[in-house]
């Protein structure tokens, strides 16, 4: 081997040896955070899980962290749209739902009548 290479490889090895311990110590603080970092997360994790606990008293949570909502790319036309559609059929299932306090405040009184619906009337049609 000649000693122009021989040389060259020497100073490449010493090179790396001298990055090496400071790759090691920038891997193992790395490690430390991330260890940091799962604990943090189980610990806030295991409060969450705490929290939701004492505050049901039997009902479980189905996700006790929500998911952000989605941003629509809605032009401010369909968006008044949309707005006005919700109102109505709000505003509908608020006079469905008076409808039937008034109906069945009314049926008390009446007496008994059958409950049997005709097919047509019946949601699922059958």
């Amino acid at each position: 081997m000649k000693l122009k290479n021989l040389k060259k490889k020497i100073r490449r090895l010493e090179k790396r040896l001298q990055e090496a311990p400071k790759k090691l110590a920038r891997l193992k603080q790395k490690l430390q955070a991330a260890k940091a970092a799962k604990a943090m997360k189980a610990a806030r994790k295991s409060a969450a899980r705490a929290t939701a606990a004492k505050s049901s008293t039997g009902a479980m949570k189905p996700s006790s962290v929500k998911k952000p909502k989605k941003k629509l790319n809605l032009s401010p036309e369909r968006r008044a749209q949309l707005s006005a559609q919700m109102k109505a059929r709000w505003a509908a299932k608020r006079a469905a739902e008076a409808n039937a306090k008034g109906a069945s405040s009314d049926n008390q009184h009446s007496g008994a009548q059958s409950s049997s619906q005709t097919p047509e009337s019946r949601p699922d049609g059958a």
